[in-house]
């Protein structure tokens, strides 16, 4: 289990864009790594493509970003921290806040 889902809120420790937040938008589990909103942008220089109706161009985009560079922002406290899990009664593994002891998952 990844310490980060789609649609989490999380702060960038480290590279270029150290210290911001955003959301995201995409998990590569394969390669741990995750696209966030706004983070981590390239210019991607396209070529036109009439078929499949694709303007060519520069085109800014998100690139994907290491998983050890990110910590989930907790709904609770507000602040950047690290995960814990643990097994709810009904056997439902949810991921908490080491700091405030909340849980993350909705």
């Amino acid at each position: 289990m990844l310490h980060v889902k789609k649609d989490d809120q999380v702060r960038v420790l480290a590279g270029k864009d150290q210290g911001k937040t955003g959301r995201v938008l995409r998990v590569l589990p394969k390669r741990n790594r995750a696209i966030v909103e706004n983070i981590n942008t390239i210019r991607r220089h396209t070529r036109a493509n009439p078929q499949r109706n694709v303007q060519g161009g520069v085109v800014e985009r998100e690139a994907p970003i290491h998983l050890s560079n990110l910590k989930v922002i907790c709904p609770e406290c507000n602040d950047a921290v690290r995960v814990g899990y643990q097994s709810l009664s009904d056997g439902k593994k949810v991921r908490i806040c080491k700091k405030c002891s909340g849980t993350i998952d909705k």
